[in-house]
């Protein structure tokens, strides 16, 4: 099998694993290496001076010893099969990198006859990229459970992120789904990588010189819908990971049927969305857990965006006067973010801010004129009941059908005058 073949198939073979995040690494370029990496580099989207960020996101192999019952790779799957050589993943990455069409590698793989054996390919892969082709770019690199811990630290030292998937929300799924892999076996590399991160730290304290273990932290996945968890389960899941293995992000990725065992089909994508705004509300905005949900609620609303939700349930903390609040109570307003809410507290200082300053300081009026005031003024007289409001908010009620239009629908659906005025006024 020629090197593009192998391309084809384990770049496809990748696209399960999650990687769109920023790089949180900030590491100059050097005479005699080969590119740098930004903190704010992101896989797949764009940096603020409008440079494309992009990874080459890749297994070293789909060739595993595990049945994981939602894995496309799994070995009882009838799909393509390759492996890469350590060297011909290296090359693959500088050549793309010298042709501008990445700037950073994620490896992933599936495991090829050991974990040892597996971690000690992918340690090889990104040793031959940093030293003998001195690419100083971004790397990520997934920590096989049940690895040599030696391997892993060796891995570490070189890569900027290291990350262990959890896989599914509960060990009863994990069992059931995938009796190989312990429990255990994944929150011990967890910790692992954990503790070697604050060893790390506490010596560059010491001696700024001294090499950095996995300096951009650690990483986890987790799979919904292949399994009955709630979103309860799944949040308080992740707030327990931030706080005890101190992780940057924790990913979710909207199972995908390749199993006939399995749910036929996949969850929404918008519940995807959902958690990923509840997790936001977690690590930004100094919400906890049991404030998003509620008893007689497990699975996040819909039709509202979390922040929205709780603030209908919650309307005794608001109308928010913007000029007096301080900075932790005007994020909990929906269609204020933790920038304007920086911007809000700076810019009262010369002066008494009104709904026009708002508008230019970033805050979302769309969502926010239902919970301010400026000056004991509000936006708009509507009743603070909450059935009122949520009619207001709500982006797409379900059963409505969403349809992606035709670029080559010869007549088009022409928007009515009520939406072009609406356009004018920044409603929609």
């Amino acid at each position: 099998m020629d090197i593009m073949e192998k391309l084809k198939i384990l770049s496809d073979a990748a696209k399960y694993d999650v990687a769109c995040t920023s790089s949180g690494i900030g590491r100059a370029g050097t005479k005699d290496g080969l590119g740098s990496a930004e903190a704010c580099g992101i896989c797949h989207s764009f940096a603020a001076d409008g440079r494309c960020i992009s990874l080459l996101k890749i297994l070293q192999t789909n060739v595993c010893i595990y049945d994981c019952q939602y894995c496309a790779n799994r070995r009882s799957s009838d799909v393509p099969r390759a492996a890469f050589t350590p060297r011909e993943v290296a090359e693959l990455t500088v050549n793309f990198y010298r042709r501008n069409y990445i700037e950073g590698l994620f490896l992933s793989s599936a495991v090829l006859k050991s974990p040892d054996h597996t971690m000690e390919m992918m340690c090889e892969t990104v040793r031959i990229v940093r030293e003998e082709f001195r690419f100083n770019g971004y790397i990520h690199v997934k920590a096989i459970p049940g690895a040599d811990p030696d391997l892993v630290r060796r891995t570490g030292l070189i890569a900027d992120r290291m990350s262990v998937n959890i896989e599914l929300p509960s060990e009863d799924s994990l069992k059931r789904l995938a009796p190989e892999k312990s429990r255990g076996g994944i929150l011990g590399s967890m910790g692992y990588l954990r503790d070697g991160i604050a060893q790390s730290k506490q010596e560059v304290a010491v001696y700024r010189h001294a090499p950095r273990f996995v300096p951009a932290g650690q990483a986890t996945q987790m799979i919904i819908g292949a399994t009955p968890e709630s979103d309860k389960k799944i949040v308080f899941l992740a707030e327990g990971l931030y706080k005890r293995y101190r992780l940057k992000r924790v990913f979710y990725s909207a199972y995908t049927p390749t199993n006939p065992l399995l749910p036929a089909s996949a969850p929404p994508l918008l519940r995807e969305h959902r958690l990923y705004q509840a997790d936001w509300l977690l690590r930004f905005y100094g919400f906890a857990a049991g404030e998003i949900f509620t008893e007689e609620n497990e699975n996040l609303n819909l039709n509202l965006d979390p922040k929205c939700h709780w603030a209908l349930k919650n309307l005794e903390y608001f109308p928010v006067e913007v000029n007096r609040a301080d900075y932790w109570l005007l994020m909990r307003v929906p269609g204020i973010g933790a920038t304007s809410a920086s911007r809000i507290t700076q810019a009262r200082r010369t002066g008494k801010l009104d709904f026009t300053n708002l508008k230019k300081l970033g805050v979302v009026l769309k969502r926010a004129k239902y919970f301010i005031t400026c000056d004991g003024k509000m936006y708009q007289k509507v009743p603070m009941n909450a059935e009122i409001l949520e009619n207001r908010l709500t982006e797409n009620k379900i059963g409505e059908a969403c349809e992606q239009l035709s670029l080559f629908d010869p007549n088009p659906p022409r928007p009515t005058r009520e939406d072009e005025i609406k356009c004018l006024t920044g409603e929609i």
